[in-house]
């Protein structure tokens, strides 16, 4: 396996120019889902992706989930890609997902470079929308099967890929998809792999086994036919906006502490060696929770590669609102938290303007952790919302809508995925890799392992300091190539691994 390590990880490093100009290929197609003018970009992206699979001899299939309404608009949603490489009954097959589609972006957001070029630095890092989340690696796991091919190596395992197009508009139509081909298209997957989120810190591979929920929410308040003048209407009327700051101030404090009634109540306390299952620690941790007891959680964030230096440098400041690692990371993995993103409908391009919008739509999201329920959230949210806004005692008109809602996942760590991976990162990076919850949400992971029932793994490829969903998001060069080996690596570990182990 040495051998045939070094081969494949010499013709990766070889090609690096050509993954480079692929990867720029993909990222010049602007396939953004949660915007309907983009919709023909994000079906082209995905038609991409299968051209590429039928020359690499994958059998493709192209599954149509339906249609969504989109600004009024409505739309075919784009469709989830399948390919399956591979059908030997002697081999192991694994599953990997990813997703095509990718946020907006606009260079007057602040970009340094066009969002839809991808541009290499002076630093190494590769500058595009969609370059790191999830363009990088989804291509990735095509190029580990061609450079099998052109090697003449034999791919060790059986390879089924799902590829969706709507991960960043709430994964329409793909839960349904999961549960109706868990005996179908997916029958006889022993386990499954996603690279869709970030390393801990900028220096240390890692592997994940848990994601906080996401519950997003548009709180609209309506009140005038019509926008209205406020020099002539101007306090005589109840404002929309007005209302509508008071309700989001009423959310959240600044120093990040979530102001719904009882949104805290099905947090799962803070434990140890009680419940292991729930929350995987590191076998250093386990020892030390042994050792000293319940109260020993401080374990589980001792021995990990992160410092403040790291979020400081991800977030450009010192503006954390803790000054620990470990209240940073316990605020980012196992705490539930609220987030305001924006309001439409209010004045927002430079300049002055002197309107009462006649109606405006806040919009947040809450994070979710065990063992919080997204329906008692919603109904937590709305009921809160609706209470602060009687006492207003406002003529205008309020609504909570919640606008999907993902739940928490965690899985286990001592399942032989994760020590195949583990494996992987040891060979490529020469470095044991820390097991990590993220504060992010991928609501198909919990979907994936409750359907199939299949242990799941989070494989990342990026660095904590992507910038995914910002501007000048990147991926360094160096993880994207040793990525690539790093998914081959772990497909021949997947092939040895001792599943009795």
């Amino acid at each position: 396996m040495s051998d045939i390590y070094e081969k494949i990880s010499k013709y990766i490093s070889d090609n690096e120019k050509n993954y480079i100009q692929r990867l720029a290929e993909v990222v010049a197609i602007p396939s953004v889902s949660a915007e309907a003018a983009r919709r023909p970009d994000v079906v082209r992206m995905g038609e991409w992706l299968q051209a590429e699979m039928k020359k690499l001899g994958v059998s493709v299939e192209a599954r149509h989930p339906g249609k969504q309404t989109l600004e009024g608009k409505e739309l075919d949603l784009p469709p989830i890609v399948l390919g399956s490489y591979g059908t030997d009954p002697n081999k192991k097959t694994v599953l990997v997902y990813g997703h095509y589609d990718v946020q907006p972006a606009f260079k007057s957001d602040g970009w340094n470079t066009d969002p839809w070029t991808l541009t290499e630095d002076d630093k190494g890092k590769l500058l595009g929308r969609g370059s790191t989340d999830d363009k990088a690696p989804v291509i990735s796991w095509l190029w580990v099967i061609e450079a099998h091919q052109k090697l003449g190596i034999d791919l060790p395992i059986n390879l089924k890929m799902c590829f969706e197009g709507m991960e960043e508009s709430g994964s329409e139509g793909l839960d349904d998809l999961i549960h109706q081909e868990a005996n179908g298209y997916f029958k006889g997957v022993d386990c499954v792999c996603i690279s869709d989120n970030y390393w801990l810190g900028t220096n240390k591979p890692c592997l994940t086994y848990g994601l906080r929920g996401v519950s997003y929410f548009f709180l609209t308040v309506s009140g005038p036919g019509k926008d209205l003048h406020s020099g002539v209407f101007g306090g005589t009327v109840h404002e929309p906006m007005t209302d509508l700051f008071h309700l989001m101030s009423k959310l959240v404090s600044p120093d990040g502490k979530i102001l719904v009634p009882g949104i805290y109540d099905d947090v799962a306390p803070v434990t140890g060696i009680d419940q292991p299952a729930r929350y995987p620690i590191s076998s250093y941790a386990q020892e030390a929770n042994a050792l000293l007891g319940t109260d020993a959680e401080d374990a589980l964030y001792a021995d990990l590669d992160f410092t403040l230096s790291d979020i400081y440098g991800a977030i450009e400041s010192k503006s954390t609102i803790f000054d620990t690692e470990k209240e940073v990371l316990m605020a980012r993995w196992r705490n539930p938290s609220l987030s305001l993103h924006g309001v439409e409908g209010a004045h927002y391009s430079t300049g002055c303007k002197t309107v009462i919008p006649a109606k405006v739509i806040g919009k947040f999201s809450i994070r979710t952790v065990p063992d919080q329920d997204p329906e008692r959230v919603t109904k937590l949210v709305k009921d809160y919302v609706q209470a602060e806004f009687k006492k207003l005692k406002s003529k205008n008109t309020v609504t909570v809508e919640c606008a999907h809602a993902g739940k928490w996942w965690v899985a286990d760590v001592n399942h032989w995925n994760f020590v195949a991976a583990s494996k992987a990162v040891r060979k490529v990076f020469d470095a044991t890799p820390d097991f990590t919850r993220e504060g992010g949400s991928i609501p198909v992971t919990l979907t994936f392992q409750e359907a199939l029932n299949k242990n799941v793994l989070l494989l990342p490829m990026g660095r904590s300091d992507d910038g995914a969903h910002s501007i000048n998001e990147k991926i360094d060069k160096l993880n994207y190539i040793e990525g690539i080996k790093l998914l081959s690596t772990y497909l021949h570990e997947i092939s040895v691994v001792d599943v009795q182990a």
